[in-house]
C-alpha cells in the first residue's frame, strides 16, 4: 500500500481506538441516554421500512460492541498488513487483544459502569470478524488481479 494510505489507515486506527475509549468514560446515565437516542432513530427507520423488529437497549449497546471492533480490526488489520516484517502479525494479534480489555478496564473506574468478561469476548469476536472481512476483501482484490 502506497505510504499515504498506510498513514491515513494508521490515523483512522487511532482514532476508533481513541472513539472506543473515550466513550468507556461517560457516565452511565449518559452512555445510557445515548444508546436510547439510536434506539428511537432504530425504531422509526425499521417502522418507515416496514420491518417489524424487537430492540432494547441493550440489543443496541451489544451491536455498538461488536461493530465498533469489526470496524477496528478491519482498519488494524489493512495498517498492519501494509507494513514490513516479522512482527506485524503478532502486534496485530496482540493489540486487538488489548483494546477490549483496556476498553472494559477504564469502565471500571466510571460512575454506573463495569468492566464484563462478556463484552470482551463480543469485542474479540467483532475484531476476528474485521480481520476475516479485511482478509477476505483482499484475497478477492488480489485474485481479480492476477486473472485480468
Amino acid at each position: 500500500m502506497k505510504r499515504r494510505g498506510q498513514g491515513i489507515l494508521t490515523l483512522c486506527t487511532i482514532l476508533v481506538v481513541l472513539f472506543i475509549w473515550i466513550h468507556s468514560m461517560i457516565p452511565a446515565v449518559y452512555s445510557s441516554q445515548e444508546s436510547s437516542a439510536v434506539l428511537v432513530l432504530l425504531m422509526k427507520l425499521f417502522e418507515k421500512l416496514g420491518i417489524s423488529a424487537v430492540l432494547t437497549e441493550h440489543i443496541v449497546r451489544k451491536t455498538a460492541h461488536f461493530l465498533e471492533y469489526m470496524l477496528l480490526g478491519i482498519l488494524m488489520t489493512g495498517t498492519v498488513t501494509g507494513r514490513k516484517g516479522r512482527g506485524s502479525r503478532s502486534f496485530l494479534g496482540l493489540a486487538l487483544l488489548t483494546v477490549p480489555f483496556v476498553d472494559e478496564t477504564i469502565q471500571l473506574f466510571v460512575e454506573g459502569r463495569s468492566g464484563q468478561l462478556q463484552d470482551v469476548w463480543l469485542d474479540l469476536a467483532g475484531c476476528c470478524a474485521g480481520v476475516l472481512l479485511w482478509t477476505g476483501a483482499r484475497a478477492v482484490i488480489l485474485h481479480k488481479k492476477m486473472k485480468g
